[in-house]
């Protein structure tokens, strides 16, 4: 097999550490988690444009609830809060919809014509995509212990 991913495995006389082999098996899988992933970053363009959408949308109801006799309530719930943190979500949610889009693009590329820059950018986008998810669940978790104390804190604060 002669293309760019195979590379020796020994190492060399001047003691150059060993090389990644990667195998036929491994491009194929490459190349199909490429497709997937590129279906899962245009999935996530189009959910990021709904909630955008849905955004304006819910915005402009909020108002018009406001005007309709009996729902003065909806009125002060803040049209424009709420539009502005659905776009921030929408925001949130197109970042990594971009970074799986980007690999899969990359990473077929680099794996249909044995381009090595091509893979290893497609990777890069790849790590960027799991940092990026890894410092949210973070924040999830650390928003999840507040709001646990919080509680613990207002029950014991009721007695």
């Amino acid at each position: 097999m002669e293309n760019n991913f195979e590379q020796t495995t020994t190492v060399g006389e001047q003691g150059n550490p060993p090389q990644l082999i990667v195998t036929e098996n491994m491009r194929s899988y490459l190349y199909d988690m490429a497709g997937w992933t590129k279906f899962l970053g245009i999935v996530g363009f189009i959910f990021s444009g709904l909630m955008v959408i849905m955004a304006l949308g819910m915005g402009a109801l909020f108002s018009t609830f406001s005007q309709m006799p009996g729902m003065e309530m909806y009125g002060g719930l803040g049209s424009g809060v709420f539009t502005f943190i659905m776009i921030l979500y929408a925001l949130l949610f197109l970042y990594p919809s971009l970074m799986l889009f980007s690999y899969a693009v990359k990473a077929k590329q680099g794996v249909l014509y044995a381009d090595q820059l091509s893979l290893e950018t497609g990777i890069r986008k790849l790590k960027s995509f799991f940092k990026f998810y890894g410092i949210m669940m973070i924040i999830v978790i650390a928003f999840y212990i507040l709001i646990f104390l919080f509680a613990i804190v207002g029950g014991l604060a009721g007695r």
